[in-house]
């Protein structure tokens, strides 16, 4: 991040302002959203945040391109560079009215009954974002960073990532990730395409950990691709999901209220209102935000605290949004509605229980209503994460207390708010209640815990974190791709074999020694192999292993007269050269007739899919199915037995093109521990290709050298591409046997 030239690429739907031309003369005018707010805090705070020399903000306009040209001869000062794009009005309102706000706006927010699926519409939606993914290929440069922001832009990342493969790439989404029981929802190819194409960044950020979680199931059963602590092993690319709450522009809000211009509303406000307390909340116009929910809990609460009627007033301001899209409209005429019935039903001539307004708010209104009121009423039904409840209590030290929604993401971080369901209208009656009656001192107190937390995490931190996290995956991943066999390392591991005392090789066998077969008891090792291994281990120096998942009635035929030790069903079962075959522990076989209908109920599902059963395992395998079919159903075999075994002494393996359940605490790294335990090897060599071998290669990464065959995030140390290179290297090591006398020694792991 020391580059002087580094240069930060920040691409989001729409652009950070509008451009108003009156009189000749064209001005700015920063556009709504929390998005805007919190990143052009960022640029304007810090002029070399991150080390980041230039930012350039890509977007589209929603102004004439004549306007633009004008703006650019003579532009206003900015923090950041900007970069117009300038989409057809009609392909626009299809991508955006569209797909974005008709389908993936009410899905992702738990409104199924209203989502459109419309082919013309997601049409649409490739091509605006592949307009968007040509604007900032045209803009990068080597050693930028590019930030995608949000769901209107799903797909860019991966459409990037096609032709600037060492690209540094984040996405991040600022509305929920819903469950996939919701997201599945959407037609196959659409929700493939949304998947890999978040795939196509290196970091993926979410406000929440259940959002976090949700992508990583919907990443497991779209794609196959399972997660290590939130990170993926992508088309041979680390790709890491992590949770970074937005945070607001702390200081900006705590240090409005010092404002002449604010304090002089904030005083206007409180003397239109005297002796009452106010309630306050501020929307834009939406479904989600659970506006008509709202006031039919404070029509609750004045229903059962007549109390307070005539000494409470409600402050309702509903930002005008999306008025194009019939719903909106539908639901701006419902609240008015509901307005005009809950005033007629309670006003008196001196009073009147909600005042409404329809407009925006500049920064002066909104920061003297979030100061003048007594209570904020943020409740609504589903939402990313509401930076108005985070402003609210960043703007008051004093006095205030907060009721917020327990499906808004800011609830997670803010426990010391009032929780609500903003679907129980009495729940929420009591809660309004309880906030203004709250004692002020319970009131500092928990302002106090709450803007510590928003000062400590601000606008500022959030930023910090996500690229230093950035950085930080893009780090990893150039070790993880310097680890292929190069011919230098490769020579180097020949002489330490050469030159060991006593060598140990463990050795995956399916995909490792011999290519997968349609049929498991068709991958037979041809006589080139045994003779090899066979050379290797008839070596006095040399101890070899084979550690498989294969029974041990497969590997005893093919490898029972061999000088190889035995491992079968990943660590099950071991026999030692010259020994009887011996469990590592005592089986509990009963889980069995409970587990084999789930089974073979997937096989009647699944054509040509078949179901193994070993001494100690039950595998289903669909290597021969159709691969779409095949993949479809593994998933839903893999969510059905990890909710099956959740609690019990079973193990889930997705393995390649195989699913297996074995007993908790067997697998190749306690194996390998065993084998290793009786050998004084000095050279010790593990090699292996499926996730079963990641067990082995964790646990004798100190001891050993560890190779994994073929592509994707691995813990060995090392990798190569194919089984026949692993061949080649055993045959380099066999062939030393033949240039000296006494053989080097080498220990070998394979999971």
């Amino acid at each position: 991040m020391g580059d002087s030239n580094k240069r930060l690429i920040l691409v989001s739907n729409r652009l950070p302002f509008q451009l108003i031309e009156k009189d000749g003369q064209i001005s700015l005018k920063q556009s709504d959203g929390g998005l805007v707010t919190a990143l052009k805090g960022y640029f304007e705070q810090l002029s070399q945040a991150n080390g980041i020399a230039e930012k350039i903000w890509i977007g589209s306009a929603d102004f004439p391109e004549k306007r633009w040209l004008k703006y650019k001869q003579n532009p206003e000062t900015q923090s950041f560079r900007i970069d117009a794009l300038f989409i057809d009005a009609k392909s626009y309102s299809k991508y955006y009215n569209g797909f974005c706000n008709a389908t993936l706006w009410p899905l992702f927010h738990y409104f199924p009954s209203y989502v459109v699926y419309d082919d013309a519409t997601f049409a649409e939606y490739e091509k605006v974002n592949q307009q968007f993914a040509n604007q900032i290929i045209k803009q990068a440069r080597p050693g930028d960073t590019i930030w995608i922001h949000d769901y209107q832009l799903f797909l860019v990342p991966q459409m990037v990532r096609e032709r600037i493969p060492d690209a540094t790439i984040g996405f991040f989404l600022h509305i929920p990730f819903p469950s996939f029981e919701v997201f599945r929802m959407l037609h196959r190819p659409w929700k493939e395409k949304i998947i890999r194409g978040m795939l196509g960044a290196d970091l993926v950020g979410f406000h929440t950990h259940e959002y976090v979680q949700h992508f990583l199931k919907a990443v497991r059963m779209v794609t196959g691709h399972d997660h290590h602590y939130r990170q993926i092993a992508h088309e041979s690319r680390l790709v890491k999901a992590e949770l970074f709450p937005l945070g607001v522009d702390f200081a900006k809000f705590n240090d409005s209220a010092k404002r002449d211009d604010v304090a002089a509303t904030r005083d206007e406000i409180v003397k239109n209102f005297p002796d009452k307390k106010i309630i306050f909340s501020v929307d834009r116009l939406d479904y989600t935000k659970g506006i008509t929910h709202r006031l039919a809990g404070y029509e609750c609460f004045l229903d059962k605290h007549p109390e307070w009627r005539e000494n409470v007033v409600f402050i309702l301001v509903v930002v005008p949004s999306r008025q194009i899209i019939s719903k909106y409209n539908e639901r701006r005429k419902l609240i008015e509605e509901q307005v005009g019935g809950l005033n007629g039903k309670y006003s008196t001539l001196s009073w009147q229980p909600v005042i409404y307004r329809y407009s925006t708010l500049d920064f002066r209104e909104l920061s003297a209503l979030y100061s003048a009121a007594h209570v904020a009423l943020i409740t609504p039904l589903r939402d990313g994460m509401n930076l108005v409840a985070k402003e609210y209590i960043a703007s008051n030290s004093d006095h205030g207390v907060l009721i917020l929604s327990e499906l808004a993401g800011a609830a997670i971080e803010m426990g010391e708010a009032i929780p609500v369901n903003p679907l129980d209208t009495s729940e929420t009656a009591d809660a309004i209640n309880q906030a203004l009656s709250m004692p002020l001192l319970e009131q500092k107190r928990r302002l106090t815990v709450m803007r510590k937390r928003l000062h400590d995490y601000d606008v500022l931190a959030w930023v910090n974190d996500f690229l230093s996290q950035l950085n930080e995956v893009k780090t990893q991943q150039q070790q993880e791709h310097s680890k292929y066999l190069s011919p230098g390392i490769r020579k180097n591991l020949v002489r330490s074999y050469r030159k060991a005392s006593h060598r140990s090789l463990l050795l995956d066998y399916d995909g490792t020694l011999v290519p997968f077969a349609r049929n498991p008891r068709e991958a037979i090792p041809d006589p080139e192999l045994l003779a090899l291994l066979t050379k290797l281990g008839t070596s006095e120096s040399t101890s070899l292993t084979i550690i498989s998942g294969r029974d041990a009635e497969s590997l005893e035929e093919w490898f029972g007269n061999m000088p190889v030790n035995l491992v079968a069903e990943h660590g099950a079962t071991i026999r030692r050269v010259g020994k009887p075959w011996t469990n590592a522990k005592a089986f509990d076989q009963t889980w069995k007739p409970m587990l084999r209908p789930t089974l073979e109920m997937f096989v009647k599902r699944c054509p040509r899919s078949f179901i193994e059963e070993k001494n100690h395992t039950l595998a289903w395998h669909y290597r021969n199915v159709d691969p779409e079919l095949g993949f479809l159903r593994s998933r839903e075999l893999l969510d059905s037995l990890f909710h099956l075994v959740r609690n019990g002494q079973l193990q889930v393996i997705d393995g390649n093109k195989v699913i297996e359940i074995r007993m908790a605490g067997i697998d190749k790294g306690v194996a390998a521990r065993r084998i290793i335990e009786r050998t004084e090897s000095d050279f010790i060599l593990v090699v292996g290709d499926d996730k079963t071998d990641e067990d082995m290669f964790k646990a004798m990464s100190n001891l050993a050298t560890t190779i994994k065959v073929g592509s994707g995030h691995s813990a060995a140390q090392y990798s190569l591409s194919h089984h026949s290179e692993v061949i080649r290297l055993l045959g380099e090591l066999a062939n030393t046997h033949d240039e000296q006398d006494s053989p080097a020694s080498e220990v070998m792991r394979v999971l």
